[in-house]
């Protein structure tokens, strides 16, 4: 069984594409910028596990848009 499970993470997570998104996002920074882990341990050896354990850990939130505001990558 896979750790975190996608039903623990939809109770973090409203959907399973933001999940997915924030997961993305945050697996790119992990392996652009190495030694970025914020969890003392992982499960995971790959960088969208650690993602995902790092939203249930609630160490990585999603941001709700102000939709007056536009994002750095939404240019």
């Amino acid at each position: 069984m896979l750790y975190p499970s996608i039903d623990n993470l939809l109770t973090k997570i409203d959907s399973k594409y933001s999940l997915v998104s924030v997961a993305a996002k945050r697996a790119r920074y992990m392996q652009e910028n190495k030694g970025s882990e914020v969890l003392h341990s992982y499960e995971s050896h790959k960088f969208v596990g650690k993602a995902l354990e790092e939203i249930y850990a609630d160490e990585l939130v999603m941001k709700k848009k102000n939709m007056n505001e536009t994002y750095s990558d939404e240019v």
